[in-house]
């Protein structure tokens, strides 16, 4: 499928081709529509058509059987194969955006500015954890007792149903406390791939957000604590890992350094917390900004 295509069901399944600016400290402008739905859940992807058709199709019996008022929206991060094409075959609630390759950080981003769910989340493209959180964790935004859920592997209750690799496992407890020395001490399980947000927290958030790669869970973190957003964690249960995008001897140095990047933008004022957020939902409670 692409922009050509004008037929009526073309334009319920549409996929956007909007230019995307994607180098550092640019901003995709968020989007000025009203909520029109329940909950938007966001799955950035990169030459994904191996693993997204099941996610999208575990996804959708899922929040079918739920009964909730959803949308879908897979951000191509400029895949190379057809993870563009894949939304289609699913139905009116789901769509694509498509982007030039600009990283994980840059495709979540792109993807919750454009949402127009009243609570907002993401999550990857391998649908690693089981949606009981995403559930659990929307319900905790919609009662307005949070504005920020965040998963983490590392609760009580938390659960996993595979066996994860040594050396991930290790490199994993090593940022855990560079993060957690830098960035929070409530929420030190940073890279868990579940987050949910209601719409004007997130809003607030990703509005603000620079790093482009793997770190920018640590970046949305550290800005929530930043705004004084209502936070909780919800533990979550890994129930798959496949092989992952992030190789540990390509992305750890990086990822580290955008850690640190971020307290130093922070100390610059880079962050412009002092600055009212865009406009929050009209269904849920006001998030409160920074003095």
């Amino acid at each position: 499928m692409d922009g050509s295509q004008t037929s009526a069901e073309s334009q319920d399944h549409a996929v956007s081709t909007i230019p995307f600016e994607t180098g550092l400290g640019t901003r995709p402008r968020p989007s000025g529509l009203p909520s029109d739905h329940d909950l938007t859940v966001v799955i950035p992807a990169y030459n994904e058509e191996s693993r997204l058709p099941k996610t999208l199709t575990d996804a959708k019996a899922y929040l079918d059987q739920w009964g909730i008022d959803y949308r879908v929206i897979v951000v191509d991060d400029g895949s190379k194969d057809q993870t563009s094409s894949l939304a289609f075959a699913y139905g009116p609630r789901f769509s694509t955006i498509r982007q030039p390759n600009g990283g994980k950080g840059s495709a979540v981003r792109r993807g919750l500015l454009a949402a127009t769910g009243r609570v907002v989340a993401f999550t990857d493209a391998d649908l690693p954890y089981d949606l009981v959180s995403l559930k659990s964790a929307y319900e905790t935004v919609k009662a307005g007792q949070a504005d920020a859920v965040f998963g983490s592997r590392d609760m009580t209750d938390s659960a996993s149903l595979v066996e994860r690799q040594f050396l991930r496992t290790l490199a994993s407890g090593v940022f855990r406390g560079i993060v957690t020395f830098l960035v929070s001490r409530q929420v030190r399980d940073t890279q868990c791939g579940l987050k949910i947000f209601s719409r004007s927290a997130a809003r607030a958030i990703f509005s603000r957000t620079k790093i482009n790669g793997f770190a920018f869970d640590a970046e949305a973190v550290f800005l929530a604590h930043c705004l004084d957003l209502r936070i909780q964690k919800v533990p979550v249960t890994l129930v798959n890992e496949y092989a992952s995008t992030i190789s540990l001897s390509r992305n750890a140095i990086p990822m580290l350094l955008d850690v640190m990047r971020v307290r130093w933008r922070a100390l610059r004022g880079e962050y412009d917390l002092k600055v009212e957020p865009v406009a929050t939902d009209e269904s849920l409670p006001t998030t409160r900004a920074a003095a």
